[in-house]
Order: structure tokens, then C-alpha cells, then sequence
């Protein structure tokens, strides 16, 4: 028994390799422990206050005098004496229902149309031509520009009265009299969208940039040998090699288009038509002095964030793999 428990013990230059890999956890593990100080401290701590705080009759000229009323603020039910039932409660809310229907419609949209045009500019920037670096500067300008700036110089633009939007569609005909672009509900979300994806595409392209870069040019060349249809090429070739960084990218995007505020608040302020989950539970958090109830749909956008972003972790890695789920 001792000459099996001595020959299981790695000895000679497989100890000094095992003890080097538990020497780099432990270096890693010390690494993390600012960053995980930092992540509990400025994300966990605020998340669980403001789970509390959703169980609570809590207002915000009363942070700390409020009572603990469980799931009220998320479903809560009376029945009267007529033995009708009262139903209350975010959950039953039909505001805040099409808040959430905003929010995904909004995010599903533009993160499509943001992917695939910012595919088509990566695609641009990764060819060989003179002047691509400048060109490359260029496209980020519209990223760079604070999303509140861009929202207000947007709003110049898109307004009905005086609005370049709408003098250049008058001029070509595009359009017969002048449009309230973000004032109608009509309209207003196709103004939020467009700025919208005029913002961030470049954003996805750099992303995607980033994974074409990463290919080597030895395949390009051996299908361009072979004769190979640049069509072909592209679904067969770089859509593969480059999808882990799209995914990531998309990742990123839907995180950020799921909890967008700024660019509606400011665009488009009070429109039902474009109000997000994150404009409502801002809205009762300050404005209507619901703070318990706001901060109850601060935790439900929360959730669905999560649940609709591990959703698409898990089936990018099934696409990832080509392996079919049990």
C-alpha cells in the first residue's frame, strides 16, 4: 500500500510542474480579490439593498423607516365583499408591461440591424486600401460622442419646426409635410432606433474588427488558389472563425440595449411608445416617490436581463459546439 501511495505522488519534474500551476491559482486568485472587493462593493451590495427595499412599503422621504410587506410590491391581491378580486402590484401593471415590451422590441431590433451593419463595416476596415487607418479613427467618432450629446444634437435634427431631418426630406420629396419624429408615438421609436444604431454600430464593428483580425491570411489564400467563390468564403470560413467575438459582441450590445435610459429620456421624454423598464422604475424611484415600487422593477429588470442573457450564452454554445442539447 505505501509503494501505490508513494507512485501516485508526482515526483522528479511533474512536482515542480504541478507545484508552478498551483503557485500561478494562487498568483491569479490574488489578482482577483481587488476586483471581486470592487464588484461586491459597487454591484452586490446595491442589487441585495435594492431587493430589500422592493419588499418594503420604503418612499424616498423615508429610506430608513420602512416596513417589511414581502411580495406586495410585485403582486398583491384584496377581495371584497362582492367576492370580486383586486389585483396590484408591478406584475399586473399594464405600464410596466409595455415598458418591458419596449425594452425587448428596442433591443431585439437594434441589436440586429447593429450587428449586421457593423459585420458589413469590419468587413470594410479589414481590407487593404490607403487612408484605413484614418478611416478606421473615423468611423469610431459617433461612439465616442457621449450618448446625452448625441441624443440632444439628434433631437435638433429630428424636430418637426426646424429640424435638417425633415427640411431634406421636404426637398426631395420624400415626405409631404413636416413630421414630429420624436412626439408621436407613431414615430418615436424608429427616431430612438436610428440614433441608436448610428451610435453603436461602429461599436460593433470594432468588435468584429477584432475577430477578423485574428484569422490567419494563409486560408484567405488558399481559397482564393482554389478558386473559391468570395460568397462562399465568407459563410464557409470567416463567419465561423469569427463567431466567438461576435457572440461576445452581441453579448455586450443586448446588456446594454435591455437596460437603455439615457438616449430615451432624453430623446423622447414621457412617450409611452418608447418608455423603457429602465425610464419607468426611474420614474417611481424619483419622480412619483414610489421607491419601494420602483425598485421592485429595478429587481424584475434585473432578472429578465439575466434570464435573456444566459439564454443566449447557452445557445451560442450549442452553435458554437454543433452539438445538440439532451
Amino acid at each position: 500500500m505505501t509503494e501505490i501511495a508513494s507512485a501516485a505522488v508526482p515526483k522528479g519534474p511533474a512536482a515542480r510542474e504541478l507545484s508552478l500551476q498551483q503557485q500561478r491559482v494562487r498568483a491569479a486568485f490574488w489578482f482577483l480579490v481587488p476586483m471581486l472587493v470592487a464588484l461586491v462593493v459597487a454591484a452586490a451590495w446595491p442589487l441585495l439593498r435594492t431587493i430589500y427595499f422592493s419588499m418594503t412599503n420604503t418612499t424616498l422621504s423615508s429610506l430608513y423607516e420602512g416596513q417589511w410587506i414581502g411580495f406586495d410590491n410585485y403582486l398583491s391581491w384584496r377581495t371584497l365583499s362582492s367576492g370580486r378580486t383586486i389585483y396590484r402590484g408591478t406584475l399586473v401593471d399594464p405600464a410596466w408591461w409595455n415598458a418591458v415590451w419596449n425594452t425587448v422590441r428596442f433591443a431585439a431590433i437594434s441589436v440586429t440591424l447593429e450587428t449586421v451593419l457593423g459585420l458589413l463595416v469590419a468587413l470594410v476596415l479589414n481590407a487593404e486600401f490607403r487612408g484605413r487607418g484614418l478611416v478606421r479613427a473615423a468611423i469610431l467618432i459617433p461612439w465616442a460622442i457621449p450618448t446625452i450629446v448625441s441624443a440632444k444634437m439628434w433631437s435638433w435634427m429630428l424636430n418637426d419646426q426646424f429640424g435638417i431631418i425633415n427640411d431634406m426630406m421636404l426637398r426631395i420629396g420624400a415626405i409631404e409635410q413636416k413630421i414630429a419624429w420624436t412626439a408621436s408615438d407613431a414615430t418615436s421609436m424608429y427616431a430612438v432606433l436610428l440614433v441608436d444604431v448610428w451610435k453603436t454600430t461602429p461599436f460593433m464593428a470594432l468588435l468584429c474588427l477584432a475577430g477578423l483580425q485574428m484569422i490567419p491570411r494563409d486560408i484567405y489564400e488558399a481559397a482564393r488558389i482554389d478558386g473559391v467563390h468570395p460568397l462562399k468564403v465568407f459563410f464557409r470560413i470567416t463567419l465561423p472563425l469569427i463567431r466567438p467575438a461576435l457572440m461576445v459582441a452581441v453579448i455586450f450590445r443586448s446588456l446594454d440595449a435591455l437596460r437603455i435610459f439615457d438616449l430615451v429620456y432624453v430623446l423622447t421624454p414621457n412617450s409611452r411608445a418608447t418608455k423603457t423598464m429602465s425610464v419607468i422604475s426611474r420614474e417611481n424611484l424619483i419622480d412619483f416617490d414610489k421607491f419601494a415600487y420602483g425598485s421592485a422593477q429595478s429587481t424584475l429588470l434585473f432578472a429578465i436581463i439575466a434570464v435573456i442573457v444566459a439564454a443566449y450564452i447557452w445557445l451560442g454554445k450549442v452553435n458554437l459546439t454543433g452539438e445538440s442539447r439532451s
